[in-house]
């Protein structure tokens, strides 16, 4: 089966276009405009092993909030796109991520129910001209188009650049386990019979 998606959008402040590829080998053409940003989405293709296409117009001229809250939409849309049924796939992912003096644990469930639990404090305002502030609305937005209940917490870490780069790629590897399959889920897994 063939899990790829590309979402398109167009508003007066950011033009975007995603394309992902659930099972590929982490490849990815990145180009939002904010270094730092660029640098987090290519972790989350690499440690996911998604192919990701993510390319972004938008108005940094005011400041980095719309260009990283729509990419987040998009790809959560563009997730959800590729993701299908979501027939024999494992639904649930966990992860606990240690980067340096960092810990981070991401849980997640693809379950069509939009949540974001986030724990995480930050000791700069930005690392570089991402705005860390950013992060928890960049994966509000992911969780809420995409459908999925998403934990994001710091256990331990002190240095903004390894707290934010561990909770992506933390959540890069939770989304992996989830999207997999299982040869014993035959539908879905849900005594409902639907996600």
């Amino acid at each position: 089966m063939n899990r790829t998606a590309e979402i398109k959008r167009s508003t007066s402040e950011t033009g975007i276009t995603i394309a992902i590829d659930l099972d590929g080998s982490g490849a990815a053409e990145i180009d939002t405009g904010i270094g730092f940003f660029d640098h987090m989405l290519r972790s989350l293709a690499k440690h996911g092993f998604f192919d990701l296409t993510v390319h972004v117009d938008g108005d940094l001229d005011v400041d980095c909030h719309h260009t990283i809250e729509d990419t987040g939409i998009v790809l959560g849309q563009a997730i959800a796109k590729a993701l299908g049924d979501k027939k024999g796939i494992r639904r649930y992912g966990s992860f606990i991520l240690p980067m340096d003096e960092t810990l981070v644990l991401a849980s997640l469930d693809l379950s069509g129910r939009p949540y974001l639990g986030f724990e995480a404090e930050f000791h700069t305002e930005r690392v570089g001209q991402f705005d860390t502030e950013m992060v928890r609305e960049f994966f509000y937005a992911v969780t809420y188009s995409c459908g999925m209940n998403l934990h994001l917490r710091e256990i331990a870490g002190s240095n903004s650049h390894h707290i934010i780069e561990a909770m992506f790629k933390a959540f890069a590897k939770a989304l992996d386990i989830a999207v997999s399959y299982d040869p014993r889920i035959r539908d879905v897994l849900s005594t409902k019979g639907a996600l």
